[in-house]
């Protein structure tokens, strides 16, 4: 159902979106990063800004990420509200001094007297010729500093809304975009909104086992759910994380009080992943609701292989996702409404680019 005054837009056009509306709002926002009035305009996130706010607030940036985001968390200190990109969350290890030992502890370190209101804008994400030094996916890293807010939008319409919510926080936010979601299209009001920064969305129910999802996992997770459910009958309760840092563990228990089985999703490498860290909570908060031991759905401990024969090996599917419910429930693997099962969850086109049949809205 469409709202008033919104229409079906792609993730990369609301977060453009998001960007207008808060330079449009406030002129302390500024927003510099390698490539950001480039042609290309940093997958179509960045595109007209510059022509519309002007070269002393959207501009490019050298190959000096720790020094740049030295200055950005200057600036953030002295009243603006800069908004950094990096192409890929790698580039940002280059700049992890400046964001672990300044912009995450500088309130604390000084009693709540400054605040460092900096967005960090990273992208993650997979497809042939990225490789290991270009797709990996360093959430869990990150959300290990107190301090620094970690979010992971997953639909058009939380991108735009937790992006104007992270411009006007008063702390560091890493705000991670999956690139195999920017063309998934969604329903997003055109006027601003804010979407809380630390609180998970059902994007589907049922009742026999929870699955916690972050980013692109998200994806997913709901279409293993909605193949369960037209092929088997199975009712998946899917829940969107969206936020690394800090994590939602309440309504992932309200989920699991309902179903008793938890299933965690994660785009990352599985040992010291936040679906680890998810699981362990829910453990120490609630494992009298658990019927059966949680289980980790996340990529292999190596790194990020560039080959596409080898990458269609190492990222989980839908399909890993469904026969991880199927075994927690111990069902039928051998029927026909199995095969029907995997006949609705094989993708078309190659499975090293975005999922083109999967096109939105939520």
């Amino acid at each position: 159902m469409h709202n008033a005054g919104s229409r079906d837009i792609t993730f990369a056009e609301a977060v453009r979106e998001g960007l207008d509306n808060a330079m449009e709002r406030d002129s302390r926002v500024i927003l510099i990063g390698e490539g950001v009035p480039d042609p290309k305009a940093i997958f179509n996130t960045t595109a007209g800004l510059r022509n519309k706010y002007g070269a002393q607030r959207v501009f490019d940036m050298p190959l000096a990420e720790n020094g740049l985001t030295g200055v950005c968390i200057g600036a953030a200190l002295s009243g603006m509200r800069p908004v950094m990109v990096h192409q890929r969350i790698d580039f940002a290890l280059l700049a992890i001094d400046q964001l672990i030992n300044n912009a995450a502890k500088w309130h604390y370190m000084f009693d709540g007297k400054a605040s460092v209101p900096l967005v960090v804008r990273v992208i993650v994400g997979r497809g042939w010729g990225q490789g290991p030094q270009h797709s990996q996916s360093l959430q869990a890293m990150f959300s290990l500093v107190p301090g620094l807010k970690v979010v992971m939008p997953t639909t058009a319409y939380d991108a735009k809304g937790m992006l104007l919510s992270a411009i006007e926080d008063d702390n560091p936010v890493m705000f991670i975009e999956h690139r195999w979601l920017h063309q998934i299209k969604d329903n997003v009001p055109e006027e601003s909104y804010r979407v809380p920064l630390d609180k998970a969305k059902i994007l589907h129910e049922g009742n026999k086992v929870t699955v916690a999802a972050f980013s692109y996992m998200a994806v997913e997770s709901l279409i293993a759910a909605k193949g369960l459910m037209a092929a088997m009958g199975i009712a998946v309760d899917v829940l969107d994380m969206r936020s690394v840092s800090q994590l939602d563990v309440a309504s992932v228990i309200d989920s699991v009080r309902k179903t008793g089985r938890l299933i965690v999703a994660d785009t990352a490498f599985r040992t010291g992943s936040i679906a680890g860290e998810l699981i362990a909570k829910v453990v120490e908060q609630a494992m009298d609701l658990l019927t059966t031991k949680p289980v980790r759905v996340a990529s292999p401990d190596h790194p990020t292989p560039t080959s596409h024969f080898m990458a269609e090996h190492y990222y989980p599917t839908p399909q890993t996702i469904a026969d991880a419910v199927l075994d927690m429930l111990g069902a039928d693997k051998n029927s026909d409404a199995y095969r029907k099962l995997c006949e609705l969850l094989q993708r078309d086109g190659p499975h090293d680019t975005p999922n083109r049949s999967f096109k939105g809205p939520f």
